[in-house]
């Protein structure tokens, strides 16, 4: 899980640069290899728990029903918690480097999503104004035409 994490999280390196370079076609591509990975990442997960589940029944205790690293830490002998303690930290760290990568890709693409609208707005033409104009207000013009509605009738 932690090698997988580490590889999505150099996707999310990449994705910054390519964010950055404006390269949508790249970006594209690389958003379905991310997506390959977390189908990859969630797969290994169910693994992670069926692996979890049989070593709690095979130490006689009760199996929750989303076992963790947490769970097999209670009952593991002294140099397996210290080893999966290790593992655990790791994976934890890669994920928040990842959480943190995202979040940058995120405020990155908004920034460039306002850029954009930005630039249509300057070369999208006015649309005429819906308000009354001041000379429509004071009556400056006076229409000579009769009113649809002929309100003596």
């Amino acid at each position: 899980l932690e090698k997988l994490h580490r590889s999505l999280l150099k996707l999310a390196y990449d994705k910054t640069a390519l964010i950055k370079d404006g390269l949508i076609e790249e970006l594209d591509q690389l958003i379905k290899d991310e997506q390959a990975h977390l189908a990859a990442i969630l797969q290994m997960d169910g693994q992670r728990q069926s692996a979890v589940t049989t070593y709690l029944t095979d130490q006689g205790r009760s199996v929750p029903a989303q076992p963790t690293v947490a769970d097999v830490l209670e009952s593991a002998s002294e140099e397996e918690r210290k080893s999966l303690e290790e593992a655990r930290d790791r994976l934890l760290h890669a994920i928040h480097d990842l959480k943190r990568q995202n979040d940058l890709n995120q405020k990155l693409t908004y920034q460039s999503l306002q850029f954009v609208n930005l630039s249509l707005d300057m070369v999208r033409p006015r649309p005429e104004s819906v308000n009354y104009s001041k000379t429509e207000v004071h009556g400056g013009k006076v229409s000579k035409e009769k009113p649809t509605l002929d309100s003596q009738a």
